[in-house]
């Protein structure tokens, strides 16, 4: 069953959120942001039928790019080509986008495999038809992770830097001590409205990701606790683990899981 709702947060900002489901309801849904005439994130190539209506309905001038998962830039080429409009994100990102590599089955079967598409590094600001847009670096997540802030109105576009306060588990290459200093840097910034690429906070954003903050805090610091005490990784694992990664650890074959995180708390120590 797929899901596709079309969401306006205010005068400004609406959004394309898009499910693709094998069978049932979707593992994730995937929001893509317009912000007057820039569009943040392109979804998964699952779902291209869907973000083609939703680009011949609206006028795209730019695309911006959080990061090279293939449910963000899924559809970079083809709304390039469609609407004749720059591609921008990370230099790493421009790497990715260029040189693209085999994905898992899971992410075939549920995001779909990302088009080669040029990617133009970002200005210091992107200026469009009224906003203005900070890019600041935010890697964990992925190397190339970026947010966007959209300085005059406290909006961040934080793509999957947020997830949720206390997120269940970790892909495989995910740092979680460049994720803690990636939330470090964010809040030192003004802004209100967390517009997350999977699960959007409107009202006391700031507060949520503080929240994630101290979670991963939290968990670093009880994984080094207990390898201080001598615990093994398995064991550490084992005392910590709530069992709640269980359906995605299985359909990932293990690349997302709540002993990832372990792991990259005890790679950081």
């Amino acid at each position: 069953m797929n899901i596709v709702k079309l969401h306006r947060f205010n005068a400004h900002v609406s959004a394309l959120e898009m499910g693709y489901g094998i069978v049932g309801r979707p593992l994730m849904n995937v929001h893509c942001y317009l912000v007057g005439n820039t569009l943040i994130d392109s979804g998964q190539t699952k779902m291209v039928q869907e973000m083609k209506t939703f680009i011949q309905a609206h006028r795209i001038h730019r695309l911006l790019l959080t990061h090279h998962h293939e449910d963000h830039s899924g559809n970079a080429a083809m709304i390039a080509t469609a609407c004749a409009v720059p591609v921008l994100g990370h230099p790493l990102t421009a790497f990715k986008m260029k040189h693209i590599h085999a994905i898992l089955p899971y992410q075939r079967l549920v995001w779909g495999q990302a088009r080669e598409v040029d990617v133009s590094p970002l200005p210091t600001v992107v200026e469009s038809d009224k906003f203005r847009f900070l890019p600041i670096h935010t890697p964990g997540h992925s190397k190339d992770h970026t947010v966007y802030l959209e300085m005059q109105n406290g909006w961040l576009f934080s793509g999957d830097l947020y997830l949720g306060d206390r997120i269940k588990f970790f892909r495989s290459d995910e740092k979680i001590d460049l994720q803690i200093r990636s939330l470090q840097t964010v809040l030192r910034y003004d802004f209100e409205a967390l517009f997350c690429g999977h699960n959007p906070v409107l009202k006391n954003g700031r507060s949520r990701l503080h929240r994630k903050l101290a979670y991963l805090e939290e968990i670093t610091g009880r994984v080094r606790l207990l390898a201080a005490k001598g615990l093994s990784e398995r064991e550490i694992i084992r005392r910590l683990d709530r069992r709640q990664d269980r359906l995605v650890k299985i359909v990932t074959m293990g690349n997302a899981s709540f002993a990832n995180m372990v792991r990259s708390a005890l790679r950081a120590a």
